[in-house]
Formats: C-alpha cells, structure tokens, sequence
C-alpha cells in the first residue's frame, strides 16, 4: 500500500526520543526494522558521536548541520555504513534532514 505524507506540513511532527530538546521527527516508514523519517534539527543542536548496527542514509533538505569537520547543508547526501562511528554533530542554524536506516541482510 502507497503512504503519501507531506513532507512539509505541520501534521504528524514529534518529539525525537533519545535526541536533545526540541529535537522533532516525522516518521515517515517504519516496517522490517527499517526506518525512514524526517529529523528536525533546532538551532543549536548537538548530540555526540555514535554508531549503529544498519547503514544510514542523510539528506538534507533545508538548513545544514557539521559532522567530522565537514559542513552538510541543503542538497547534501550522506552514506554511513554500519558500524562506522559518525559525529558529533551541530547545527547553529538549524536543518531537516531526511534519515533513512536499512538493517544489514
């Protein structure tokens, strides 16, 4: 079945659990352990390095945040394979990011 959210709107945003204060998110596909959602960044945002168990896949459609030394802003794509530490990562101004996570097969 076809799920149209859009992307842009204000329904469906939510508290990002286990991200720092004002973070939001909208999910936009979860099935199989795989993920899709959108991160809402707030100006000032921080969270430290980490890793995970699946690649994840950045693209930022507005704003733009810094990781290992590199900025990321609007247009950027990003592939992170699994198990590779990423991070920390900042965003003075702010961003939304689309966060795809793919377990490994």
């Amino acid at each position: 079945m076809l799920h149209i959210k859009d992307i842009y709107d204000e329904l469906g945003w939510e508290e990002a659990e286990g991200y720092p204060v004002g973070t939001r998110m909208k999910k936009l596909r979860d099935e199989n352990g795989a993920q899709t959602i959108l991160l809402k960044l707030p100006k000032g945002f921080h969270i430290e390095g980490h890793s995970h168990m699946y690649n994840e896949q950045h693209l930022v459609l507005e704003g733009e945040y810094e990781s290992e030394s590199e900025v990321y802003s609007s247009g950027a794509y990003r592939l992170i394979h699994a198990e590779k530490d990423h991070g920390p990562f900042t965003s003075k101004t702010g961003a939304i990011v689309l966060v795809i996570w793919d377990p490994i097969k």
